[in-house]
């Protein structure tokens, strides 16, 4: 058994999904928590608070074994205790640090092993495997370099790029959820590739399953007959929503095609929810768009299971997990070929991929599933079936046994790989 720190500073595993922010990566630590934990080991979530009436220690899932502290998350102060600006987080980093090692020392914890993600999470834990001489395995989730490079509008600052490239070259380990990933940590920063472990992400198979397409959207009230896309995610430029609405201002549908839209709250980035809202009704389809905001992470295989199609039409993704939730739960997938989606999606198969972020070529395939009930039925079956070997325990036993080999000094193997 190790007594395991993990690391995510600027987002808590437990906040609400499809708030600004709050997203995979939340998922992802949720869920690897979880399964580690159920695997015998005690792990200790470090977060910062931003709600002074949360209790300083939380019981996670898979934490709440009898006699064993399990999972837990751990509220860190550092700065206000409410949200703030993302471009000032960097500025509480020393105080975090400085909470996570009082807590550390006030309970008599030594970690074995210290587990970040998300760059600022990196900075933390370097300072902090120094302090406690235990190594460091991180996970960036994403990379401002590549961001930069997806989409002109992006202006991820230099010291973050400087950050990541110093965390990249520090950490003994770096978990990348692709192989494409693993190629631009090599090529972009320069990272030796044998420190590298390729894992995927996973997915709750046993809460994103197919439901009866009629029994959803029954229960969600939308129309037996409509054609409907569903796009779920943050509501920022980089992924592609309004190549999406532009897309289905194109297809012509019997009956009309409904677009709805998961994700956003009232922070989202610079108003951009009310852009797209205006760029819908400019397209002649605003009355067809619908903005649901964020929404409950066990209410989402409803959505799915509801949809016809599940549309990720992102400029960048690490892995793509929505394009794995949408494929559990049965339904075919129109993604951008980028990143980890490239390997998630099997193009002609669970769904397409499309290489132009342009709204035409994503209309044309839209166009042609939407107009074949057999064709999606096909997709839909054969995406449950591809995606039995993402299951959550497969990414714990992978990251046990990373932590074993540094942990244990076990002679390095190389790149830790998932079949992808």
């Amino acid at each position: 058994m190790y007594r395991i720190a993990v690391i995510s500073y600027h987002t808590s595993p437990l906040a609400p999904l499809g708030a600004h922010e709050m997203g995979g990566l939340n998922v992802y630590v949720r869920e690897l928590v979880r399964e580690l934990a159920e695997r015998g080991q005690q792990i200790d979530v470090f977060t910062r608070r931003t709600d002074p009436a949360a209790p300083e220690i939380v019981p996670m899932p898979g934490g709440d074994s009898p006699g064993q502290p399990g999972a837990r998350l751990v509220h860190i102060d550092a700065g206000p205790p409410a949200p703030v600006e993302k471009e000032t987080l960097s500025d509480h980093l020393d105080a975090f640090e400085q909470g996570v090692l009082a807590f550390a020392r006030r309970n008599g914890f030594a970690y074995d092993v210290v587990h970040s993600h998300y760059w600022l999470s990196g900075v933390v834990a370097e300072r902090l495997k120094a302090r406690w001489e235990v190594p460091h395995v991180t996970m960036f989730h994403t990379l401002g370099e590549v961001k930069n490079r997806a989409r002109i509008s992006e202006h991820e600052p230099q010291p973050r790029i400087e950050a990541e490239r110093d965390v990249a070259r520090r950490a003994e380990r770096i978990v990348v959820a692709s192989h494409d990933e693993r190629q631009l940590l090599v090529r972009l920063y320069g990272v030796d590739a044998g420190r590298i472990a390729v894992v995927p992400c996973g997915v709750n198979l046993d809460l994103f399953r197919p439901i009866e397409k009629n029994e959803a959207r029954q229960e969600l009230g939308l129309r037996e007959d409509d054609r409907i896309l569903l796009f779920v995610g943050r509501i920022e430029p980089l992924k592609g929503v309004d190549i999406l609405l532009g897309a289905a201002a194109q297809l012509e549908t019997e009956p009309d095609c409904f677009v709805l839209v998961i994700g956003g709250d009232s922070s989202a980035r610079s108003g951009e929810t009310e852009h797209l809202r205006d760029l819908a009704s400019e397209l002649g389809i605003g009355e067809r768009v619908s903005f649901l905001g964020a929404v409950d992470h066990e209410r989402l295989p409803l959505f799915y299971s509801a949809a016809d199609v599940c549309v990720v039409p992102s400029f960048y993704e690490s892995f793509g997990l929505v394009a794995l939730e949408a494929m559990a739960c049965g339904t075919p997938v129109v993604a951008s070929r980028v990143g980890g989606l490239a390997g998630t999606v099997r193009d002609g198969e669970t769904g397409y991929l499309i290489p132009w972020r342009c709204p035409e070529p994503f209309a044309e395939r839209l166009e042609l599933l939407l107009g074949n009930d057999e064709l999606r039925r096909a997709f839909g079956q054969s995406a449950r079936k591809e995606v039995e070997r993402f299951r959550w325990g497969n990414v714990a036993d992978l990251v046990l046994t990373l932590y074993r080999e540094l942990i244990e000094g076990a002679p390095a193997r190389g790149a830790v790989t998932f079949r992808n």
